[in-house]
């Protein structure tokens, strides 16, 4: 599949409905699958830090899980159809799991969050088989918690380990399976399991769920700061290729 590169990340070129079609035929196929769903600040992390960029090019696919980067696609001439979110991605494996009772694991959150969660998609997807769970509170160098991993086998193991925890995990221990889909899905928990609330649909529409984010976590202020960054270096790049 097309492929385009914003800032040296891959992204690839698909919609929300065509690339969960993608995931589930990987996943009948007993293909390993590593999926990283990113956004300006992800980009921004991945530009500053080498580490992380070699583990986001261990990523079967990077899709655009915000709105900048749709945006900064169109302005290097290279538009991306929509956004592609790691929330509604996660939700339409789980009604996808639900049909074809996949093995799903769940590793992240606080241990309250998680249990709220693994109730949660057990009420609304009862064929869903969670196979196992571990919150997200352990040392991402122990083998431990991969062994248990690999010993249930899991059809998808959804990380919620916060950017760039997860990625590295993921990155870190994929070698040790043999088959499954892996992926990074922030604070999706949270807002399964009804602590945090998704930003309502008229902000969805207007792209506009980050503001939302940040009117209720204003902590999260100096995260923002990797937005004008990210523009600035979008506007460098359309610059370095209309030279060339």
């Amino acid at each position: 599949m097309k492929r385009i590169t914003i800032m040296n990340v891959p992204f690839l070129n698909t919609d929300q409905h065509s690339f969960v079609a993608l995931l589930n035929k990987r996943i009948q196929q007993k293909e390993k699958t590593f999926v990283v769903t990113a956004n300006p600040e992800v980009v921004m992390k991945a530009h500053e830090d080498s580490h992380f960029m070699q583990h986001l090019r261990h990523a079967t696919y990077i899709v655009a899980d915000g709105i900048g980067i749709v945006k900064a696609a169109k302005m290097l001439n290279q538009p991306l159809p929509e956004r592609v979110t790691g929330y509604d991605t996660m939700i339409n494996l789980l009604k996808i799991a639900d049909k074809n009772q996949y093995r799903i694991f769940l590793l992240g959150a606080q241990e309250e969050t998680l249990q709220k969660t693994v109730a949660n998609i057990q009420n609304q997807y009862p064929h869903i088989n969670i196979v196992g769970s571990q919150n997200g509170y352990f040392n991402l160098d122990s083998n431990d918690i991969t062994n248990s991993i690999v010993q249930l086998q899991p059809d998808i193991t959804f990380v919620a380990l916060g950017c760039p925890r997860q990625e590295n995990w993921i990155a870190s221990n994929l070698s040790r399976f043999n088959h499954g889909l892996f992926m990074g899905v922030g604070g999706s928990f949270d807002v399964i399991a009804g602590t945090v609330q998704r930003a309502p649909v008229i902000f969805q529409k207007l792209n506009l769920e980050w503001f939302y984010r940040l009117l209720k976590q204003p902590a999260r202020w100096r995260r923002m700061l990797a937005l004008p960054q990210f523009a600035l270096h979008i506007v460098k790049q359309k610059t370095k290729e209309k030279a060339s």
